[in-house]
């Protein structure tokens, strides 16, 4: 995923600069975690935890995943989905290119499918 000198990279940069959001990101960098776990790890409220998840997920830096309990009492769990940033400067333009998790286990399949033969 790209971003070219748009305001998308600076919202993004806006976001990273954000104490709480990085702490969200590498906090739920190690497995999936509910709201509550960010907020005690984070030491932050669960409105700030929610607040600053959507924005996360709104540009694709954090995922949803629901669960069903034991209890049949469903939750969601948030992962970090950024694994690379990368930013450029080039002919005064900044640009900034993300990986996620995802792309590089597609990557990777599409890699593996390759060597394989198979298409």
């Amino acid at each position: 995923m790209q971003y070219g000198g748009s305001s998308d990279s600076a919202e993004i940069f806006q976001i990273l600069a954000d104490e709480y959001a990085r702490k969200i990101l590498l906090a739920a960098d190690h497995g999936p975690k509910t709201a509550k776990t960010l907020s005690e790890e984070c030491d932050a409220s669960l409105t700030t935890i929610y607040r600053r998840v959507s924005k996360l997920q709104d540009y694709g830096l954090i995922e949803e995943h629901h669960t069903v309990d034991d209890d049949g009492s469903h939750r969601s769990k948030f992962e970090t989905s950024l694994e690379e940033l990368h930013v450029e400067i080039s002919d005064g333009q900044l640009s900034l290119t993300m990986e996620t998790r995802d792309e590089l286990a597609d990557n990777f399949t599409s890699l593996w499918s390759n060597l394989r033969g198979e298409n």
